[in-house]
C-alpha cells in the first residue's frame, strides 16, 4: 500500500539520515514575513522535526504527523514539544491556528485528497489565517519509494487553493536544482 514508507522504524530512520541536512529555513523566512511572531501554527507532516525546530523559535508550533514512528522520534527529540497524530487530508482536531505550514507534504495527496485537505485547513484556521506550503514543481505524478507524488504548477495551485484562500504569492525556488519547487503563501478569504 502506498504511504506505508513512513510507517516502519527502518524507513523512518533511513529518511532521517537522508534528510539530516535538509530544512525549510528559506521557506520559514517567507512565512515570517506574513505571520506575526508567537502566532499559533500547525505544521502538517513534521517528519524528522528539522523545520519544527526552526518554526518553534518564532511561533507556538503544534507539530503533527500521520506516522507513529515519526511521532515517537519527534517526542523523544523534543520532550517539551506539542505533537498530534494527524492525517493531512482529514486534519481531525478541535484546535484552531493562525497559520498552517507544510514542506513537501501535500504533494503526497491526489487531487481529490488535496481539495479535502484545503477545505479542512480553511476550517481549522482562525480569521485571516495564513498558509505556507511547498510542492515539487512539474506535471503529472509518480510512485517514489512506494509513495504517491503529485507535481504541481503555479496554475494548478492557484486553481485548487484559490477557492478558499487569497494567494499572496507562488514562488519558484531550488531545493535540489533551479526551479524544481514551488512555495505557496495564502490567507484565508
Amino acid at each position: 500500500m502506498e504511504r506505508e514508507y513512513y510507517k516502519t522504524k527502518e524507513s523512518v530512520e533511513e529518511y532521517i539520515r537522508l534528510a539530516k541536512d535538509v530544512n525549510g529555513r528559506q521557506l520559514i523566512e517567507k512565512l515570517k514575513q506574513v505571520l506575526a511572531p508567537k502566532s499559533t501554527l500547525l505544521e502538517i507532516g513534521s517528519g524528522p522535526g528539522s523545520d519544527w525546530k526552526i518554526l518553534n523559535k518564532s511561533f507556538q508550533v503544534m507539530g503533527s504527523d500521520n506516522s507513529i514512528e515519526f511521532l515517537n522520534h519527534l517526542r523523544a527529540e523534543n520532550p517539551n514539544g506539542k505533537f498530534l497524530e494527524l492525517d493531512a487530508i482529514t486534519l481531525q482536531t478541535d484546535k484552531k491556528f493562525d497559520g498552517i505550514y507544510s514542506n513537501k507534504v501535500l504533494h503526497h495527496l491526489n487531487d481529490h485528497e488535496l481539495v479535502n485537505s484545503i477545505k479542512k485547513q480553511y476550517e481549522v484556521l482562525n480569521t485571516q489565517g495564513v498558509i505556507c506550503h511547498s510542492f515539487w514543481k512539474g506535471e503529472g505524478s509518480e510512485i517514489f519509494k512506494g509513495l504517491f507524488v503529485k507535481y504541481h504548477t503555479e496554475k494548478s495551485l492557484k486553481e485548487v487553493f484559490g477557492q478558499h484562500f487569497k494567494i499572496l504569492s507562488i514562488e519558484s525556488y531550488a531545493e535540489f536544482e533551479q526551479g524544481d519547487s514551488l512555495l505557496l503563501l495564502g490567507i484565508k478569504k
